[in-house]
């Protein structure tokens, strides 16, 4: 039996049973629905149906739309579509998506046409657009507006790495943010998420403030220093900076512990991360004291760090057990993901320096947070102008979403 291919545009002000209307007319004529997509913006809408049907229907269909879309006060276009281009789509459908997450300040146009110039540049099709923020959101404390969207784009790109310079680039010049993720089922399941914690879940470096305490801050910063610089590796330079904190009281450490704070959006992230069923971790080459306090307050699953040896309330120089370096923080992800039984695909990482470079790559989702220039530039994913709950973006959470998590966690 021949059938006609229609592609049906219906746009106006929104009406309650105008699906229900169409439906019925193209079930009564055995019509077969290809693709659907709908919108609604300020009432207005938009919705597309591509449908397949016999012949001899084709002209009742068009006309019993026309009509029932015209008595609803809504404007219909429907064009034939010819098989060879429906071919064409079918073919273009198999192409690789990708979610492209954009959050900027304001109202966003500037770095929405960035991103959109710059897929559009590699081949990439904007098929959907959902913004995840509420209109004229705004975060407590940080007085600004903001905007994220979600695009599912589409295409086959010849250079991912490339695309990503450009829209790093853009993101440096324009003030935004972006992630860049292949669409597939683990990016719509992670399960756990794993913090770095100096700098990153908390806005101090926990050892300088032990070393200012004790009074050899310049001493500390003169082997980080070194460490920077690739003079020193991470292990020598942890073991010489706590070896400078002998003899300072464990009651300093209890201060400092007391007295951290959290970057922003880090209680409001673990808190909607508690309520979607998320495990998180705390995996520092910071101090296990400090991420102990963390995880009562905060009801973190996992905390791995450095653990100093402390006799008769004074801390004697030593570290307990085995260092976490870059390379260790790596393996304790796994380690973690392991014991859940998670895939690394469905696991998040989140830091600000290099040594967690090799954490970042080795997670499903590794995110670069307020870091330094080489590891934001080496990281895949980036948060430089936001909080921490920022992340609940990139995972495809809208406000609404985490609203209602943070009702039922208070």
């Amino acid at each position: 039996m021949a059938e006609e291919i229609l592609l049906i545009n219906v746009s106006g002000q929104d009406k309650p049973g105008l699906m229900s209307l169409l439906t019925d007319i193209l079930t009564r004529h055995g019509a077969r629905i290809l693709d659907i997509g709908q919108a609604v913006i300020h009432e207005d809408l938009a919705l597309g149906l591509l449908v397949s049907v016999a012949e001899q229907d084709a002209g009742a269909v068009i006309r019993e739309v026309m009509f029932r879309a015209n008595e609803a006060d809504s404007t219909v276009r429907i064009s034939n579509v010819e098989e060879a281009d429906y071919a064409l789509w079918l073919e273009a459908s198999g192409k690789t998506r990708y979610i492209l997450t954009l959050l900027a300040a304001g109202d966003g146009s500037a770095p929405l046409n960035a991103v959109s110039t710059l897929t559009h540049g590699v081949g990439l099709n904007i098929d959907t657009i959902r913004r995840l923020t509420d209109r004229g959101a705004s975060r407590p404390g940080e007085g600004l507006h903001r905007l994220c969207a979600e695009m599912r784009v589409r295409g086959d790109v010849e250079d991912l790495a490339a695309l990503q310079a450009e829209l790093m680039a853009a993101a440096e010049s324009l003030n935004f943010d972006f992630s860049l993720q292949e669409d597939t089922v683990f990016r719509r399941n992670r399960r756990l998420v794993a913090f770095d914690m100096d700098s990153t879940l908390i806005t101090a470096e926990v050892i300088d403030e032990l070393a200012a305490r004790h009074g050899v801050g310049e001493e500390v910063a003169a082997i980080t220093a070194e460490a920077m610089a690739g003079n020193i590796d991470f292990q020598e330079s942890f073991r010489r900076r706590a070896g400078l904190l002998r003899g300072m009281p464990v009651s300093v450490l209890d201060e400092v512990a007391d007295q951290v704070e959290l970057n922003a959006g880090a209680d409001r992230l673990i808190r909607a991360l508690k309520h979607f069923g998320y495990k998180t971790a705390v995996i520092s080459g910071g101090f296990q004291y400090v991420g102990e306090r963390l995880k009562q307050k905060l009801g973190i699953d996992y905390v791995y760090a450095n653990a100093l040896e402390v006799e008769d309330g004074v801390m004697t120089g030593a570290v307990q057990g085995e260092i976490v370096d870059a390379t260790r923080k790596a393996a304790l992800l796994e380690e973690i993901a392991d014991k859940e039984g998670i895939a690394l695909q469905q696991t998040i990482a989140i830091g600000d320096g290099a040594n967690d470079l090799p954490m970042l790559a080795r997670a499903g989702l590794g995110v670069a947070f307020h870091a330094k220039p080489v590891v934001r530039e080496s990281a895949q994913h980036a948060i430089s102008n936001f909080g921490l709950d920022a992340v609940l973006y990139l995972i495809g959470f809208s406000d609404r979403d985490i609203d209602e998590a943070l009702r039922h966690s208070s």
